[in-house]
């Protein structure tokens, strides 16, 4: 009954974007200021990732 009414989609998205806040929120959990610079590259990256995923593709139409 659930897959009928899209309750199962919206638990998946609702654990995506929980994950997605735990990943990218500021606060560096981490001791060693090493594995805290590590921890912060990692955010960034990911964080990127999700940006280039919005860009669209542009190509030059003669």
């Amino acid at each position: 009954m659930e897959k009928y009414r899209g309750y199962h989609k919206l638990s998946i998205a609702e654990t995506a974007m929980f994950r997605y806040k735990q990943l990218l929120s500021p606060k560096l959990t981490l001791r060693n200021y090493n594995a805290q610079v590590a921890q912060a590259l990692a955010k960034m990256k990911a964080m990127n990732k999700v940006i280039r995923v919005d860009v669209p593709v542009c190509q030059q139409i003669n």
